[in-house]
């Protein structure tokens, strides 16, 4: 799995272009690269089986980049959006061909606001196989997106969305959830498509929320905000196994997955963008407007048994009752700008949910 970053001023809170800084001092190269811009990072897990391990490696390397991190001068935040960028420089882009050819393109879509996401690979080697299960995983995308809502605040205020990176990614046009695909042969045409017609420059500008990986053999998942804790990463990428294993026993016994139309899979995805957690949410399949609880609740049944099977039944029902009593990521950014309607608040509490053992320590 894959989390992206922030790196921010200390003292101002707003990003600041030291990618290349802590790239040099960072010890786990291997694990750690560079992201679009250069206020951004980005780790990298090893595949692992089991929820424990995973939250060991999480742990230690948010844990490693943090101090990086500060010794070059910086913060690392985690959160989908920057609650403050920097008004004077902007977001240079990270140096690369490739970064330069899409702004080029893209502009102004390129020069927006960055966005940091946490990106799950569950592996599914058969192609035939991947695609369909994408099939099924498209109406659980909204429910996973509100789980993972962490970035209320954007130019230092309130946005109104518990995920303002699902709106300001949206400017791409190959974002969102995908289309209903009859078979591989059927994506691997509308991928040919997007590519002559510049929608996209190169595979890697697929910015469908889920897809078959093109140089794993997996799918990837990439509905979510960059969780602010490891402990809800590890509870988000538990869930996403769940739901993959779930779908592929379904592909398998010859289950066919629901075809919800696409113009329901936004309306419920926005909705998740909007709400988070702390609202309610659109059950696709029916169109039901429902409490988000009640479709994360639905979603644990969907899974119960992957979840049993893989021993994450408990770690899952505790994270649950922690978001439930703590609030959802966006929801803890708010309570901090509430006290004293400071963004430099939140932007303190994300750096000691990013890695609170060093957080806590002497600077």
């Amino acid at each position: 799995m894959e989390e992206e970053f922030f790196l921010v001023d200390p003292r101002t809170g707003e990003t600041v272009p030291y990618v290349e800084r802590v790239m040099a001092v960072v010890r786990s190269r291997e694990l750690v690269q560079r992201e679009f811009a250069s206020c951004q990072i980005e780790t990298c897990s090893t595949p692992h089986t089991e929820m424990d391990a995973l939250l060991r490696e999480v742990t230690g390397l948010r844990a490693e980049l943090a101090a990086a991190a500060r010794a070059a001068g910086c913060e690392l935040v985690a959160s989908g959006c920057a609650p403050l960028e920097n008004s004077a420089s902007g977001a240079p882009l990270t140096l690369g061909p490739r970064y330069r050819r899409m702004a080029g393109a893209f502009g102004a879509v390129a020069r927006g606001e960055k966005c940091c996401g946490c990106h799950v690979h569950v592996e599914v080697p058969d192609r035939e196989e991947a695609v369909q299960v994408c099939n099924h995983l498209r109406p659980w995308l909204p429910v996973l997106h509100a789980l993972a809502a962490n970035s209320p605040f954007t130019g230092g205020a309130d946005s109104g969305h518990a995920s303002w990176r699902a709106i300001a990614f949206g400017r791409w046009p190959s974002f969102g959830i995908p289309p209903y695909f009859e078979s591989a042969a059927d994506y691997e045409a509308t991928v040919g498509m997007l590519l002559r017609s510049g929608v996209i420059l190169d595979r890697g500008m697929l910015y469908w929320l889920v897809r078959p990986s093109d140089h794993v053999p997996t799918v990837e998942i990439r509905v979510g905000d960059v969780c602010a804790t490891a402990e809800e990463t590890v509870l988000y990428v538990a869930l996403v196994r769940a739901l993959v294993a779930t779908a592929l026993s379904d592909v398998r016994a010859g289950v066919a997955a629901p075809r919800v139309p696409d113009e329901v899979l936004r309306a419920a995805f926005w909705r998740a963008a909007h709400d988070g957690l702390e609202g309610h949410g659109l059950e696709p399949v029916s169109g039901t407007l429902m409490p988000a609880w009640r479709l994360v609740g639905d979603m644990v049944d969907h899974v119960r048994g992957a979840l049993s099977a893989a021993g994450d039944m408990e770690r899952v029902t505790a994270g649950l009752d922690r978001l439930r009593r703590v609030g959802s990521g966006a929801a803890r950014q708010r309570e901090a700008y509430a006290r004293r309607g400071s963004i430099h608040d939140v932007v303190t509490v994300l750096t000691r949910q990013t890695a609170p053992d060093l957080a806590t320590a002497a600077p």
